[in-house]
């Protein structure tokens, strides 16, 4: 629900009509009228009075209901303290160093409307560079396997996101939250 859908519910519940509700906060009717359609945003002290006006939490008004997942935990960490060599190659000790005794794959990432297309069931050889179109110098894209479970992990040059995936997955390309993935054929050596 928007947040315009939330303040036309919640003004209709208090029996307010919008000439009524603007009048309370000293706005015009249409400013009312664009603000339930989504064509314009009330300013952060007619947001603080709608709340009280409206018997709503400036939170739930704002709560677009995509919050950050709970399960997705992210950490700043330096790459500097990774050692000598590129970007690729410290991410990959601090990976290796996050998961001990983990199988660790790396994953070619691409957003999924500029995806370079393989033949299915070509798994590509990240060393040869032949997916250089493929690959992103800012984020790094890690398949970890342990203990029975499958995560995610996307590293970045200043933070490092971990999330625990639901079902295992299957084959050597897959798509999540818009990205399309392409497993590498080999491990990061432990």
């Amino acid at each position: 629900m928007t947040l315009g859908e939330k303040i036309r519910e919640a003004r209709r519940k208090c029996g307010f009509s919008q000439e009524q509700l603007a009048e309370k906060l000293a706005v015009s009717r249409s400013a009312i009228a664009k603000w339930e359609t989504d064509k314009g945003l009330p300013d952060v002290g007619n947001l603080k009075m709608l709340a009280r006006l409206l018997n709503e939490s400036v939170d739930h008004l704002l709560d677009d209901g995509q919050g950050a997942d709970p399960s997705v935990i992210r950490e700043r960490y330096d790459l500097d303290a990774y050692g000598y060599g590129c970007a690729r190659i410290k991410k990959d000790r601090l990976v290796r160093k996050k998961f001990p005794g983990a199988t660790i794959y790396p994953l070619l990432g691409r957003q999924e409307s500029a995806f370079l297309e393989r033949p299915s069931g070509s798994a590509p050889d990240c060393r040869t560079g032949s997916l250089g179109r493929a690959k992103r110098a800012d984020r790094s894209f890690y398949l970890i396997e342990k203990g029975g479970r499958q995560y995610l992990v996307t590293v970045t040059d200043t933070f490092v996101e971990t999330r625990p995936l639901e079902q295992p997955l299957q084959g050597s390309s897959f798509t999540i939250d818009g990205w399309h993935l392409i497993k590498c054929n080999y491990e990061i050596a432990k």
